[in-house]
C-alpha cells in the first residue's frame, strides 16, 4: 500500500486504512474520557467510564502492536466520525444545568460512540477473517466483545439509575 496516498485497491488496503483510523479514534476517546469522568455525577457512571478508558488504552496498545507486526506505517490520520461524536457529546453536556440530566446526556453520547466502535471492530474482524489473518481478527473480535460489555453496563446503568434520576431532577431556583 502506498503510504502517501489514500488509494485503496484491496480488502487488505481497506483494513489497514481502517485500523489507522481506529487508532486515532481510540486515542481521541482515551483523551476525552478523563474529562467526562470528572463531569459525571454518578459514582457508578464514573466507574464504568474508567473501565472504558482502560479498554481504550488496551485497544490502542494492541492496534499499535499490529502496526509493528504487520509492518504497517502508522501514518497519523484522524477519525472524523469519532471527533464528531466527541464534539457533539461535549456540546450537549455543556448545555446541561442539572447533574442527573448531564449524566443521562453523557451516557447517551458515550453509547453512541460505543455502538460506532462495536460496528467498526466487528467489520474489521470480518475483513481480517476473510483475509486469513486469524490473529488480527481475534484482536478485533476481542475489542468488539469489550465494547459490547461496556454497552451492556451502560444500558443497565441507564435503565436502573441514570435515566430515572434524570426524569425528575432537582431544579434550584434563584
Amino acid at each position: 500500500m502506498n503510504t502517501t496516498s489514500p488509494t485503496i485497491s484491496t480488502l487488505k488496503d481497506l483494513l489497514i486504512c481502517n485500523y489507522r483510523r481506529f487508532a486515532s479514534a481510540e486515542a481521541e476517546l482515551k483523551n476525552s474520557l478523563p474529562q467526562w469522568i470528572n463531569h459525571a455525577g454518578s459514582l457508578k457512571l464514573k466507574t464504568v467510564l474508567q473501565k472504558y478508558h482502560d479498554y481504550a488504552e488496551e485497544h490502542l496498545q494492541k492496534l499499535q502492536g499490529m502496526f509493528t507486526e504487520e509492518e504497517v506505517n502508522s501514518l497519523s490520520c484522524s477519525n472524523r466520525v469519532m471527533l464528531a461524536f466527541i464534539e457533539e457529546t461535549n456540546e450537549k453536556i455543556s448545555y446541561c444545568a442539572d447533574t442527573e440530566v448531564k449524566d443521562a446526556c453523557l451516557l447517551a453520547g458515550i453509547q453512541s460512540i460505543n455502538h460506532f466502535k462495536i460496528s467498526i471492530y466487528g467489520t474489521a474482524a470480518a475483513f481480517a477473517n476473510a483475509l486469513g489473518m486469524e490473529h488480527i481478527a481475534a484482536v478485533f473480535h476481542e475489542a468488539e466483545v469489550n465494547e459490547k460489555q461496556i454497552d451492556d453496563r451502560l444500558s443497565q446503568l441507564a435503565g436502573h439509575e441514570i435515566n430515572n434520576r434524570a426524569k425528575t431532577p432537582i431544579v434550584l431556583t434563584q
